[in-house]
């Protein structure tokens, strides 16, 4: 059974994270907010402290896959292992800022794609390499077998045509995992995952986006003409099964959506820890001890502001606990984004609106315009909610949209 607190182990983790954020995040959050797409050259170091943490086994506050082995299913017990350290690092990062987080080298969602789904010789063919993570196109947003790129193979090679946008990272990372259909009359099926490294001719980065907010990370368009990928770098299997679909490609979001919410929680947690000292130094107590009706209104709201934050906190843990312990997650990881991304937007918005106009003095500001991101990419909330509704149900994508 889950424990609801940290465990102690991840004590140091936790500990190095925070201070981190608190000493390296913060002081240049406002900074590279308003230095849209100047690289934060700030991160190098530790982006190099991460990759010595996560080559240790230890995890970190990056990206990291959800890997299971035939000996996993015989090992009993708890565990808490990588998927739950690199939950609570990242709730601790963005704690300080997720736009510097989101720009962490070699932390990519596409590392997280090689880690999940790669063979072992990928993964070493790979490592070291920042990856960020291609499936949004113009025609489409959450709908994820839409995807109308092409891989055709000649020869040693696939051949990608293609668009895509909203890329995190698509202009600084060293490759794109690219989801491209091998035939698209297979459906979901034929939807295959492929490792693009930059250089690859064909391979074309449009424009980096301006945003609303994480301005820190650049967000990119990228194109794909006749980009010439060796066959080598298709992630998994090239067979089409019909009958599996494309469980492999999906099997990323099962890591990658807990992730998000934990940056969901982390934003989350900065509004209401600044909240408070706004509201304590105005003189509004917040009480645990008394019934909300009793006490001011600012701290009531307050106080039901916190409790959402708990449940979303305890779903993003059970998910990365389950992922650590052998168990299939997938619904977790959607009630986990779902709650987190629903409730980071509600959080940070009503903290601007119980501090009143305190404008760049704050970073609430800031952690509002931010918020809105994760309540969207990996998933936007309503497509959670369609992925909720069909595992609780048992309905399959046709019967279910």
């Amino acid at each position: 059974m889950i424990n609801l607190e940290a465990p102690k182990k991840a004590g140091a983790l936790i500990n190095q994270a925070y201070q981190a954020a608190a000493e390296v995040f913060r002081p240049i959050s406002r900074k590279y907010d308003r230095a849209e797409h100047t690289y934060p050259a700030e991160l190098d170091m530790f982006a190099a402290l991460l990759d010595g943490l996560n080559s240790s086994g230890e995890g970190g506050a990056g990206a990291a896959g959800v890997r299971r082995s035939a000996s996993d299913k015989e090992e009993k017990g708890n565990r808490n292992g990588a998927n739950l350290n690199v939950v609570l690092g990242t709730i601790e990062m963005c704690w300080g800022d997720v736009g510097l987080l989101l720009s962490m080298p070699r932390q990519g969602l596409g590392n997280a794609a090689i880690g999940s789904v790669a063979t072992d010789e990928q993964l070493e063919r790979f490592s070291g390499m920042w990856a960020a993570m291609a499936i949004t196109e113009p025609a489409f947003g959450s709908d994820s077998a839409a995807v109308s790129t092409t891989a055709r193979l000649d020869g040693d090679h696939y051949v990608l045509n293609g668009e895509k946008i909203f890329v995190t990272s698509g202009e600084r990372a060293d490759a794109v995992v690219v989801w491209a259909t091998l035939d698209k009359s297979k459906g979901r099926a034929a939807i295959k995952s492929f490792v693009v490294e930059k250089g690859t001719p064909g391979f074309e980065v449009v424009r980096v986006e301006h945003k609303l907010g994480i301005r820190a990370s650049d967000t990119a368009v990228l194109r794909f003409e006749n980009c010439r990928v060796p066959k080598e770098n298709l992630l998994g299997t090239p067979e089409i099964d019909t009958a599996k679909g494309f469980a492999g490609v999906m099997q990323t979001f099962d890591n990658t959506r807990p992730l998000v919410a934990a940056m969901a929680i982390g934003v989350a947690r900065a509004a209401l820890d600044e909240t408070r000292e706004i509201l304590t130094a105005a003189g509004v107590a917040i009480d645990y001890d008394r019934p909300v009706n009793t006490q001011h209104a600012a701290a009531a709201e307050f106080l039901r502001l916190e409790a959402d934050y708990e449940s979303a906190y305890l779903l993003t843990l059970e998910s990365a606990w389950m992922a650590d312990n052998r168990k299939p997650n997938s619904l977790q990881a959607s009630m986990a984004k779902a709650k987190a991304g629903r409730s980071v937007v509600e959080i940070a918005l009503k903290c601007v609106e119980l501090t009143g106009a305190y404008g760049e003095e704050s970073l609430l500001e800031k952690w509002a315009r931010d918020a809105k991101i994760l309540d969207i990419f990996e998933g936007t909330q309503q497509i959670q909610q369609l992925i909720v509704a069909r595992r609780i149900l048992g309905k399959s994508s046709a019967e279910l949209k």
